[in-house]
């Protein structure tokens, strides 16, 4: 398996400006830049936002497949993923889930996104800390 994404850029790293393509289209020539990366005052994206958004997938897919493995089933899971950064470096995730998951204690769901935490595949690809919290609310 294969997934791709085209980044094209034109300019200096201050007043240039780019877009992302992903292969399926779900971003197609968004914008990015050096505005929407440091400053966020105009619409786009940045590279450490779409971080993000990979880590709290895959997380919260790791999570749903480990309840699935085990006979359960999420009415939901809502994650949130936090990238810290220093002057030049990324220097830690931490992932926020809240979960709703019937026949589940909340130490039972805590080990559960710990297991996740630590076997997610964006989280053995990164070389920084990870870290996660979870909230696991009952009806």
């Amino acid at each position: 398996m294969q997934r791709t994404a085209k980044a094209y850029w034109s300019g200096s790293i201050k007043e240039g400006k780019g877009e992302l393509t992903t292969q399926s289209e779900a971003l197609n020539k968004t914008n990015y830049s050096f505005k929407t990366r440091f400053v966020g005052d105009e619409k786009g994206t940045n590279p450490e936002e779409l971080l993000a958004a990979a880590h709290a997938g895959c997380f919260t897919m790791a999570v749903s497949y480990v309840l699935t493995e085990k006979g359960l089933a999420a009415i939901e899971l809502d994650t949130q993923a936090t990238v810290y950064m220093d002057s030049a470096n990324i220097t830690g995730v931490h992932l926020s889930i809240t979960g709703n998951v019937p026949g589940l204690s909340s130490e039972e769901f805590e080990a559960i996104t710990k297991e996740a935490e630590k076997n997610c595949l964006v989280s053995k690809v990164l070389s920084i800390s990870v870290s996660s919290q979870a909230i696991l609310v009952s009806e």
